[in-house]
């Protein structure tokens, strides 16, 4: 990966901020031509430090009330169930994001579900019954105080 000078950083912060801003736009706010904005823009993607360029939609268009995060310890901690539970997860609607962590527990998991029913139906399937879960333990999102995907570069 290349060094990220000056001018990609501001890129990458500006874009943090808007990622709709154009080329031009763009090249306006840190005195750069458009062509040389496009340029580093191809080179940041191609080298995945631009990882995606989305739109973040809000839970409750999807019909999804409740937010839990939730920790996960499986019994055996082998690559085997590791693997095996990380790929349960990843085919998983209801969880928006998985971590695998080091520490008290296993997986840290970001879980969006339409209401309490659907999450106990949800924590029954990949958890209660599955043999791999020692436990788990579930927080229930009151209010998103800081929610955020930006890295200060």
């Amino acid at each position: 990966m290349q060094e990220l000078d000056a001018l990609d950083k501001k890129i990458l912060n500006q874009l943090q901020q808007n990622n709709r801003i154009t080329a031009e736009e763009l090249g306006n706010k840190i005195n750069l031509s458009t062509s040389a904005v496009q340029r580093r823009l191809t080179r940041l993607r191609k080298d995945k430090i631009i990882e995606a360029d989305i739109s973040i939609i809000a839970p409750s268009v999807a019909g999804f009330g409740i937010t839990c995060i939730v920790e996960v310890a499986l019994h055996l901690g082998n690559s085997e169930a590791m693997d095996g539970f990380k790929l349960l997860l990843s085919g998983c609607d209801e969880v928006m994001q998985c971590y695998f962590v080091a520490g008290a527990c296993d997986f840290i998991l970001i879980v969006n579900t339409r209401d309490t029913r659907h999450y106990e139906d949800f924590s029954t399937k990949y958890f209660k019954a599955n043999p791999a879960v020692k436990q788990f333990c579930t927080h229930v999102v009151l209010d998103k105080v800081k929610v955020g995907f930006g890295v200060n570069i």
